[in-house]
């Protein structure tokens, strides 16, 4: 590769798993001296860094590699990579499928991007989806905000959904030592970053693979007692944390939650069906029952908490009658925000092969009446926010109108206000709620000392 043209393109798919591996292989890029290219044809290294969990998303990679697979022919010092997932699943098949690709790499090797891209410099085709144990990370990624930081607790997963590939494209759980993480933590403090995101496909099962045990006999390592852990670190103002899973949900981490003033109360926590027989079926190891428990726990510790979770709907078997009791669920908890999606069959999973798979139409049209409750209850959410008063990290300027800024509150609702983004940025400000919607508000900046109205 000439040293005249070193700019690469990273295009990201899917969670935030995904967009925290991109940002420390765009770290890995810039330390091997590349420079970001804001268009990708401008670019020389070109990554994917795909998903799998909808199908949508993996033709979206084909159709991306097809345009750039063309430009190869005439350009032979472009590099191709695809990470992630889409890599992990398809692995050696991508090269018969793309065979102008250079590296195939599953999310278990993002960490040893330098060391492939050199083996690919050195003239080789490389596929790299062996399982690995994640060695402790120390590049420095390149945040794409200057604000907010996502830090990586736990890799894999080690959960057997029916419907999910996360298992065997991420491969099992994986936990970083308590104080690996705080060091990245206290490194984000000193540099300015006020907010950060503990990752975790599983983050409730954050430590169950690290030794020792309390006297009470449970793990000696929990979520719950990592964020004691990193609570005081100077210079971050808040803390959340995401993906959580009701099997491991406790109230001890509720809690914990309720007594440290840096979490924020807001929590994500998905049910993905509001029926006992398709949450069997999904071997997700809970209840509806259950589920509503944990809410219901969480409400008496923070009533004001806000609550998001991911539902599916069409499930292979889905009964009318079980559709509707994801509605009901929807109905009573009247979530801030619900993900949904239609189940999209994934190769290698059980419920892909199953026989009773639900028509397009069927999974649409619940799609849609689902997606309709959801705007309805969050818009009823939203209301209890009206003439309250606030307080918002601003992350930056409104892209739809250049006098505001934007950011969110503890309980994660996106919040616009007029200001200067320069003085503002990375600023906690109280903010009036003049206007509601259903995922967003509209505000006034107000002086400190003028009270908050509950």
């Amino acid at each position: 590769m000439t040293t005249s043209n070193r700019r690469y393109h990273i295009t990201t798919f899917g969670c935030q798993m995904n967009k925290a591996d991109s940002e420390r292989m765009a770290g890995i890029l810039e330390d091997m001296g590349f420079e970001w290219s804001e268009d990708p044809n401008q670019a020389n290294v070109i990554l994917y860094n795909t998903c799998t969990i909808r199908d949508n998303a993996e033709q979206k990679v084909y159709s991306y590699l097809g345009r750039q697979a063309k430009r190869k022919h005439s350009e032979p010092d472009l590099t191709l990579v695809v990470a992630g997932c889409v890599a992990q699943q398809e692995g050696e098949s991508l090269l018969r499928r793309v065979p102008e690709l250079d590296l195939v790499m599953g999310p278990q090797h993002a960490n040893r991007l330098k060391d492939l891209l050199q083996q690919v410099f050195d003239g080789n085709q490389v596929v790299a989806t062996e399982a690995v144990h994640i060695m402790e990370d120390i590049t420095k990624p390149r945040r794409d905000s200057k604000v907010t930081a996502w830090v990586n607790v736990i890799y894999g997963c080690n959960e057997r959904c029916t419907y999910c590939v996360v298992p065997g494209v991420r491969g099992v759980e994986q936990s970083r030592t308590p104080e690996a993480i705080r060091a990245e933590i206290e490194q984000l403090g000193r540099q300015g970053y006020k907010e950060i995101t503990l990752l975790g496909q599983n983050i409730d099962a954050y430590g169950r693979d690290l030794p020792g045990s309390t006297p009470e006999g449970r793990h000696l390592h929990t979520l719950t007692d990592l964020l004691y852990y990193v609570h005081d670190v100077p210079g971050i103002e808040r803390i959340r944390f995401a993906t959580s899973h009701p099997r491991y949900f406790t109230e001890r981490l509720i809690k914990a939650c309720a007594e440290l003033p840096k979490v924020c109360e807001h929590f994500h926590i998905p049910f993905q069906s509001g029926d006992n027989e398709v949450l069997k079926r999904m071997s997700r190891g809970y209840t509806q029952e259950k589920y509503r428990r944990i809410i219901d726990k969480v409400r008496e510790y923070m009533p004001d908490a806000s609550i998001s979770a991911d539902a599916i709907v069409g499930f292979p078997g889905e009964t009318e009658q079980q559709f509707e009791n994801t509605l009901k669920l929807t109905e009573d908890i009247g979530f801030d925000m619900l993900n949904t999606a239609a189940y999209s069959p994934r190769p290698g999973t059980p419920a892909a092969v199953w026989d009773n798979q639900l028509s397009e139409e069927v999974k649409s049209d619940r799609l849609q009446r689902l997606n309709h409750l959801v705007n309805i209850k969050a818009a009823e959410r939203s209301q209890r926010y009206m003439g309250r008063i606030e307080e918002v990290l601003v992350e930056d300027q409104n892209p739809k109108d250049v006098t505001q800024v934007m950011g969110r509150t503890g309980g994660n609702r996106l919040t616009f206000f007029t200001g200067d983004i320069n003085q503002l940025k990375g600023q906690l400000v109280k903010v009036k709620i003049t206007e509601v919607r259903a995922f967003s508000l509209t505000g006034v900046p107000v002086k400190v000392q003028e009270p908050a109205l509950v």
